[in-house]
């Protein structure tokens, strides 16, 4: 059974990430270049058109909820990908994807938090100076009631989705494992210890939805716990060489107090 990986949180975070990118100009004109385009395998022939699609795929891809949202440059596309799966709603939720215009097809975002008037958001090709041309990422607030909010495509999160649809499951978390030892050093990993501190790093890489394990986790320290280490890395922001796999005192604390 494929295991489905990605959290609100991690969604959230990505996208936060991204606030303040503006795409390219041309003699001083916005051009639709950016760099999400290039990075969703699959859409890179969307480069130089509208991208707030691509921006929710970029997302998505990078949190590790990839399987969660659908892969598109297209707004309409996105609407039937959610309804074809009884995943959309009028109401708000927590790290869904909201669309806009006639039939959804206009535009679209990411819903960072709600309250009981506002819906607020964070989303690529947009901007907050009242233009119809957008530059780049933003976080925007909105009115739940405006008729130019079309409707929100839920994600199948794996401890379900926070909702204002009265008539939606509420979220059920996982019981996280216990938090691990303080960190022992980076050093410690690189002489492939034997300790029940991997066995115990393994199961939060796992409730992180981020292991590679075909079994295990186990108290060896193996290439399967570099390489789950590097996606968790990935998960909480490092890029490059950063996300090498071996453990830091920063993603350590990261990993070792469950959330709750």
């Amino acid at each position: 059974m494929q295991t489905v990986q990605g959290d609100p949180d991690a969604v959230m975070r990505t996208a936060a990430g991204q606030v303040g990118v503006h795409e390219g100009r041309d003699h001083g004109d916005w051009n639709n270049i950016q760099r999400y385009s290039d990075e969703v395998p699959g859409l890179e022939w969307s480069q130089g058109q509208p991208w707030c699609a691509t921006f929710v795929s970029w997302v998505a891809l990078r949190a590790g909820a990839g399987a969660l949202f659908p892969r598109t440059a297209s707004c309409a596309t996105g609407v039937a990908w959610f309804k074809e799966r009884k995943r959309f709603s009028e109401y708000p939720a927590v790290g869904a994807q909201v669309f806009y215009g006639a039939g959804g097809s206009e535009h679209t975002g990411v819903v960072e938090r709600f309250d009981a008037t506002r819906i607020y958001t964070i989303e690529g090709n947009t901007n907050v100076n009242g233009s119809a041309e957008g530059d780049g990422v933003y976080r925007r607030v909105r009115e739940r009631t405006s008729p130019r909010v079309y409707g929100y495509g839920y994600p199948k999160y794996p401890d379900g989705i926070d909702s204002a649809d009265p008539a939606w499951p509420r979220p059920t978390p996982t019981p996280h494992p216990p938090a691990l030892e303080p960190f022992p050093g980076t050093q410690w990993f690189h002489t492939a210890p034997h300790s029940p501190i991997i066995t115990a790093m393994g199961r939060r890489l796992v409730a992180e939805g981020v292991a590679l394990y075909s079994q295990g986790p186990g108290p060896q320290w193996t290439d399967t716990d570099r390489r789950s280490y590097a996606k968790f890395q990935l998960k909480i922001g490092y890029r490059g060489s950063d996300a090498d796999g071996w453990p830091g005192p920063v993603s350590w604390a990261k990993l070792r107090v469950p959330n709750t």
